[in-house]
């Protein structure tokens, strides 16, 4: 009974605050407060998290986990390598590759290009990266004996090539000394059989041809330049690769993705702390008006506070009624913000999208970042916690003011009345 007429008395104050207008405005401005920061913090942590999903669905599936690259000389033997991977518990496939380094020329100069010689059948268990090309492309890099090659999108924009144009590459010659190398270079010419689109910079440094004929530009025979790994835990792949590699005859650099990829997962997490710690003070600073809010309606409310307590209302039920009128600011605000945050967050990449249509302006962009547009992922489980947050906050707002009514005394009280 005590708890329903708490609810009562502190719904019907909370329905009078218009009689004061500042009163009413503080309320207001708290309750803005709290939905805006509820909002901001739901769509930031929704970018947070599809930020992640492409570094690991798009980025991590096409990067490999880890790499075994021979030491000054190929790996021939790499059948090896692969069986002995499929020995550890948490290594799910192994593919052999041939990397080329060379120079490519372009309007106004050279840029450096990453190909890489794969075999599709073994790449298709290390990589993802079929799911962003053409069938086509991927079947013409089936083709061992061609000199078939696939490059990224933004480098044939770049380039101005499309399908069945020709490319050629520069590299070192491989029978020269170090000191001739620096004025000797070979070229070698690819006709274009593929683009693949994968967005950021990996459309931009990277391409892909088949590796029997990458293998014969070495003069490699049967080697190869390394082995990929893949794993089914991606944050066990240091262990995982130091295993496989500790147990190799060969000398081998071992490397996997947090070596070259890690900082951006690092990024992604800093800036997620980063923006939960402000906006959570965002929120705190939101709260602190109810705080305002409540003391002021406990210094204009002070006469009804003593009428109900000559009446015989208990002190904790006084206490009750202002928690409610506090508490129902910060429902409010996040009901208010839960619902806007999670609209934005389930349309931010089209939003996005249209804003950088509208102003001709580019977000994200792909020479900086490893995608090109703004992902977001909603999940529950952060809405509930921000929400949760949120309540928490503006309940504990209210503890000070409501302890403040429960002690007024009545008679001073209507004395000064």
């Amino acid at each position: 009974m005590k708890q329903v007429l708490s609810l009562w008395i502190g719904w019907r104050f909370y329905m009078a605050r218009q009689s004061n207008r500042f009163i009413s405005f503080i309320s207001f401005a708290s309750t803005a407060g709290i939905a805006l920061g509820v909002a901001v913090l739901i769509i930031a942590l929704s970018a947070m998290n599809g930020f992640e999903r492409e570094l690991e669905q798009r980025l991590l599936g096409v990067v490999p986990h880890g790499e075994l690259t021979g030491v000054n000389e190929p790996i021939h033997q790499w059948q090896n390598i692969a069986q002995d991977a499929s020995l550890i518990d948490g290594i799910v496939a192994a593919a052999p590759f041939v990397r080329i380094s060379g120079l490519i020329q372009k309007p106004g100069g050279f840029q450096g290009l990453s190909v890489v010689g794969i075999q599709p059948d073994l790449e298709a268990k290390v990589s993802s990266i079929a799911q962003f090309m053409p069938k086509q492309s991927w079947q013409a890099l089936a083709q061992g004996d061609k000199n078939n090659i696939v490059l990224g999108k933004g480098l044939a924009d770049s380039l101005g090539l499309a399908i069945g144009d020709t490319l050629s590459l520069y590299t070192p010659s491989m029978g020269a000394t170090k000191a001739q190398r620096i004025g000797a270079a070979k070229s070698h010419r690819f006709i274009v059989a593929g683009i693949f689109e994968i967005g950021g910079e990996m459309d931009l440094g990277t391409a892909y041809v088949p590796m029997d004929y990458a293998a014969d530009i070495l003069g490699l025979g049967d080697g190869v330049s390394g082995v990929r790994i893949k794993v089914d835990d991606v944050f066990a792949a240091p262990r995982l690769i130091r295993d496989l590699g500790y147990s190799q005859q060969q000398y081998m650099y071992l490397s996997d993705w947090t070596r070259t990829q890690g900082h951006l997962y690092q990024d992604i997490q800093l800036v997620r702390a980063v923006m939960y710690l402000v906006l959570a003070l965002v929120i705190a600073v939101a709260c602190f008006n109810i705080v305002s809010t409540l003391v002021m309606a406990v210094r204009d409310k002070q006469s009804e506070i003593a009428i109900l307590l000559t009446m015989g209302m208990a002190k904790a039920t006084v206490m009750g009624i202002f928690v409610v009128q506090g508490a129902l600011n910060g429902i409010l605000g996040c009901l208010i913000g839960g619902t806007l945050g999670v609209l934005v967050a389930l349309n931010l990449s089209s939003i996005a999208s249209s804003i950088e249509q509208m102003l001709s302006v580019q977000l994200l962009s792909a020479d900086v970042y490893f995608i090109d547009f703004l992902p977001s992922q909603l999940v529950l489980q952060d809405v509930a916690l921000v929400i949760s947050l949120a309540l928490c906050m503006s309940l504990l707002s209210t503890i000070y003011p409501a302890w403040k009514a429960s002690r007024v005394h009545p008679a001073m009280a209507l004395a000064g009345r």
